[in-house]
């Protein structure tokens, strides 16, 4: 059975940090783009960051430019994503999503992600 499973969500004060993993079974990640995304309470779903399949290609948005990083071990067969500096504005659910990218450049646009995760939840609060 193919899944993404993310984990590593949490209740954090702001200024923290957590990192959260995104785990495939069924299916190896080699190969594929990756891209973590959140849904903010009575918000849309926004895309956050993403990595191409050789890690080459990265990119955040604005929001989190400068304190996410996004990272990837195909060994582990596991996708990073690093959040330092958490903000109030960060709370929501996260989740990640992988599409082919056989380029292994390749940053896919949001329509293009064969398979989605459950999500994990991240709340910043005091």
């Amino acid at each position: 059975q193919v899944q993404l499973v993310e984990s590593g969500g949490g209740w954090v004060q702001p200024g923290g940090s957590l990192r959260l993993s995104c785990a495939a079974s069924g299916f190896t990640l080699d190969g594929y783009a990756i891209g973590w995304f959140r849904q903010a309470p009575e918000k849309a779903r926004e895309g956050v960051s993403r990595i191409s399949s050789s890690g080459k290609s990265t990119d955040y948005t604005d929001h989190v430019e400068g304190r996410f990083t996004i990272s990837r071990d195909n060994a582990k067969n596991t996708v990073y994503l690093q959040m330092n500096s958490l903000q109030s504005e960060d709370t929501g659910v996260y989740y990640c999503a992988a599409a082919k990218d056989p380029s292994g450049s390749y940053l896919p646009r949001n329509w293009e992600y064969d398979y989605w995760g459950q999500g994990t939840r991240v709340t910043v609060s005091l």
